[in-house]
């Protein structure tokens, strides 16, 4: 059981690579493998499987004594898979209200605050340009919202579309990269903050360097491959009727403003951050609302929320789902532990374990593999005389480098990120085109901030 799942994992895999090739829509392949890997796990199974055995047990014990019953084996994979739910459900919604959030900007032509200043037609200087844009973003957003963003921004500026392609590969490792350093970035750093094995002045100062390091050492080489000028796409009839300068500017300051509400809203409540998106989602629909109240219809339609929530892409949304409950389902039946287990008993050192992390983020998720790695290699106190457990204390260098790895290794293939996920929904980029054009980029700075952060370490540590 537990192979086949494996099996039909790997071969929905490559179906989703060969999404031109077959011509079946990645969607449609996603879903199909994260549905048939929990129905194996569900049929396949003639008891819990032996990791989840110990929690089965306490499980039906609390039952037992506080509700009179105990789950059968059915009940409690519905109940497992209910909880990965619940985590992926409020991905989605963020990943929706943040697309409906940007298609009201972009209805607004609220970007043109932003292109208007972008006057270069240079592919250096604007990669430059929209790369350490998206870097410092994303860390003061998100890697996935800073990713929508910049793609709705790349809409206006580039044309052609496999050089919009390329730059949104870029876009991609400046976000992950961005996200990696800053405690809301990304959502394994989030992860390891929350679960105090990070604090947040230690992980800025620790991990920016080589963070910044992953996106200049591509852009530098890039600087001298990169020829020629973009072409800027022409005005539609609709985006031709301009939208008055107070409502662009209402629209994308408040857009804007309430993304990046989201993460004090989520300090300040500790709810989680689909509750700030669509709270979000909800002031600016109701400001839009009053703001074309008095309009004729055929004048506000098309910048009502309404018609912004109809032009978001629910394939992406979906593809979405059946790739993050096809890594349930790994997680659940055991592979991802067994990996962390592997790691840790073949590669006796902290470096390598956490660059085998990241490159094997690049396949699956991010979320489950520093989850077992925080299961797996637990807060320890410092012992004097034992260098190894000092590795593993609050803001240790296992903890920092995990946080980098993670969060950057993601970028070497596309689906290995929420960020590339979404981008490569949002631009229907091919993954074996990625895995030419963009993957080798993403692998040198990958491991350029790793240097950098070894040598750091190994300086500043003695």
């Amino acid at each position: 059981m537990e192979i086949l799942i494996l099996l039909v994992f790997v071969l929905g895999y490559a179906a989703i690579a060969a999404e031109h090739p077959l011509r079946i829509d990645k969607a449609a392949t996603a879903l199909i493998t994260g549905v048939l890997c929990w129905a194996i796990l569900v049929l396949g199974s003639s008891d819990v499987p032996a990791h989840m055995s110990e929690y089965y047990t306490n499980l039906n014990n609390f039952l037992s004594i506080s509700e009179g019953h105990t789950l059968s084996l059915g009940e409690f994979f519905d109940h497992r898979l209910l909880h990965h739910l619940e985590d992926i459900a409020g991905i989605l919604l963020f990943l929706m209200g943040a697309m409906t959030i940007v298609e009201i900007i972009d209805a607004h032509e609220g970007f043109r605050v932003i292109t208007d200043r972008i006057s270069t037609r240079s592919k250096v200087r604007l990669l430059w340009i929209l790369a350490i844009l998206t870097f410092f973003m994303s860390a003061a957003l998100d890697n996935l919202t800073t990713s929508i963003v910049m793609i709705s921004l790349l809409r206006k500026l580039i044309d052609h579309q496999k050089t919009r392609w390329f730059f949104g590969g870029m876009i991609i490792i400046a976000a992950n990269a961005g996200g990696a350093w800053s405690p809301i970035g990304d959502v394994t750093t989030t992860m390891l903050w929350i679960g105090k094995q990070i604090t947040t002045g230690s992980i800025i100062s620790e991990i920016f360097l080589a963070s910044l390091m992953n996106l200049l050492v591509p852009l530098i080489v890039l600087s001298f491959v990169l020829k020629g000028q973009v072409d800027r796409p022409e005005l539609t009839t609709s985006e031709a009727m301009q939208v008055p300068a107070r409502e662009r500017t209402v629209a994308f300051l408040l857009g804007v403003g309430g993304l990046l509400f989201v993460p004090i809203f989520k300090t300040l409540t500790h709810l989680p951050p689909f509750m700030g998106i669509m709270f979000s989602l909800g002031v600016l629909w109701v400001v839009t609302e009053i703001m074309h109240g008095k309009k004729i219809h055929e004048d506000k339609s098309h910048l009502s929320a309404l018609h912004a929530l109809r032009k978001i892409d629910m394939p992406s949304v979906l593809f979405f789902l059946g790739i993050l409950l096809a890594v349930s389902a790994l997680q659940e039946v055991g592979h991802l532990g067994t990996m962390a287990v592997f790691l840790k008993e073949n590669l006796n050192n902290v470096y390598a374990i956490n660059i085998a992390i990241g490159l094997l983020s690049s396949v699956v998720d991010n979320v489950p593999l520093v989850a077992a790695s925080m299961n797996m290699y637990a807060i320890s106190p410092a012992i004097v005389g034992d260098p190894w457990a000092d590795l593993f204390v609050q803001d240790g260098v296992f903890w920092h480098f995990l946080a980098y790895t993670a969060g950057t290794g993601g970028s070497i293939l596309i689906i290995g990120s929420a960020a590339g996920v979404a981008v490569m929904g949002l631009e229907k980029i091919d993954f074996l085109w990625y895995l030419k054009k963009v993957s080798l980029w993403a692998l040198i700075g990958y491991f350029a901030g790793a240097i950098v952060y070894i040598v750091e370490m190994t300086i500043l540590k003695g």
